[in-house]
């Protein structure tokens, strides 16, 4: 079962949380995502503003609380976000007519890592992916990221794709 749309939590052993975001954790969520950008993509992307999360972070991540086609899970420890999910389900289209559910980012705090706090916050997300009519999820990662891909792997993501990018000045 996903968690409610009334932010009821689901508690685990270890006292965290996992509901869905509200507009009193824009702050946490906000340095949540600055945090996995500079420790993800701050190291493997060149092209990507490592400061969206502090300079845009805020009003993307209060549109999405509002939006029912996407989702902002915080896991929760005694007030303090420690962890974030954003998804969001798209389609059916012409070209592809099925819906998809897109995991755009997780992340936990490094002192919580090796907790299960990140499985539950995908298994919370596929839960609502499903509930929401999605027949695929998908995420990307950077190739790079070994420790995301072993993650998404036992979280059930098998490889699909693989984009390549060249520099071009």
């Amino acid at each position: 079962m996903s968690v409610p749309p009334d932010s009821v939590a689901i508690m685990s052993e270890n006292g965290v949380a996992v509901r869905r975001a509200q507009a009193r954790d824009l702050d946490g969520v906000v340095a949540c995502s600055a945090a996995l950008f500079a420790e993800d993509a701050g190291a493997r992307d060149p092209a990507l503003n490592v400061n969206w999360p502090r300079e845009y972070g805020a009003a993307k991540f209060a549109e999405a609380i509002g939006d029912p086609g996407r989702l902002v899970l915080v896991a929760d420890d005694g007030g303090q976000v420690i962890g974030h999910l954003t998804g969001s389900v798209s389609g059916p289209t012409p070209m592809r007519p099925v819906v998809v559910a897109t995991l755009g980012s997780v992340y936990v705090r490094p002192a919580y890592r090796g907790q299960k706090i990140g499985a539950r916050l995908v298994a919370e997300f596929r839960a609502w992916a499903r509930e929401n009519g999605a027949q695929y999820a998908g995420v990307t990662a950077y190739a790079g990221n070994e420790g995301a891909s072993r993650f998404f792997e036992r979280n059930g993501f098998g490889m699909h794709a693989v984009v390549r990018e060249t520099a071009l000045i």
